[in-house]
């Protein structure tokens, strides 16, 4: 299939697990369990992880989804490329029937991401990075268009976290006393980054590989930078613990 190919079956499973994952935020009927990292678990996860799986799994390329049995890093550490998948990023965001939740898949490879696909289907927003090193959004039916970050030395606007704002991340901003916040909840953080809409995302607090590694690549794509913090290092995948270390998107 190669990369081409593969790049639309993750668009195709992005937009059907999204219209899935509507489905039940339209009924307005489902319930909440609750992990053991207390994160929560929907109906509307678990049916887009099944989506997703069955839409990439033609490709041969194994896949490391939240919702899913993760692989042993014995297995893992062998893995030249593989899926990384967040069903539905943002459940807590949905759960209070906001809308800043996304669908997040990406293809890694050598441990960064090659391109990545995220869909946020309460906005009808759609974002992805091609093959090429471009970035692009699309609006509900509208006509894509390639997105940039902005060129600018100062930091004028900071997004963060609207559920996990942590007592660092609050120090940090503090630094810049003249930016503008927005806090926005899921990937969407990096999205506003690539698309010019802010300068800078600290995120020091816990995050999971798949929460990041879509979002990452379009970044990357846009012109922007994801580093761990203190380091010129990007943020790697397919470690032996999948907790990402604290990082910085800047654009």
């Amino acid at each position: 299939m190669g990369n081409a190919g593969w790049l639309s079956s993750s668009k195709a499973a992005a937009l059907e697990a999204g219209n899935a994952i509507m489905q039940v935020y339209d009924s307005m009927n489902f319930s909440v369990e609750y992990k053991a990292d207390m994160s929560p678990l929907t109906i509307a996860d678990t049916a887009a992880h099944e989506i997703i799986i069955k839409k990439l799994k033609p490709t041969g390329i194994p896949i490391l989804s939240e919702e899913g049995n993760l692989t042993p890093y014995s297995e893992r550490r062998g893995w030249d490329q593989f899926w990384i998948v967040d069903p539905l990023d943002g459940t807590k965001e949905f759960v209070k029937r906001n809308k800043d939740f996304t669908v997040n898949i990406a293809l890694i490879k050598d441990r960064q991401p090659v391109f990545g696909v995220v869909f946020a289907p309460a906005l009808e927003l759609f974002y992805w990075s091609d093959l090429e090193g471009r970035a692009w959004k699309q609006q509900g039916r509208g006509p894509a268009a390639e997105i940039h970050t902005r060129r600018n030395d100062q930091i004028q606007t900071i997004v963060a976290s609207k559920s996990h704002l942590s007592v660092e991340t609050q120090q940090y901003i503090e630094q810049f006393p003249s930016a503008k916040l927005h806090t926005i909840g899921s990937s969407l953080k990096f999205m506003l980054i690539a698309e010019g809409g802010a300068d800078c995302y600290p995120r020091f607090g816990p995050t999971m590989e798949w929460d990041t590694a879509a979002a990452h690549a379009i970044v990357m794509a846009a012109g922007g930078t994801v580093t761990q913090y203190n380091s010129s290092e990007p943020l790697y995948y397919n470690k032996e613990d999948l907790l990402n270390p604290w990082f910085i998107v800047r654009a």
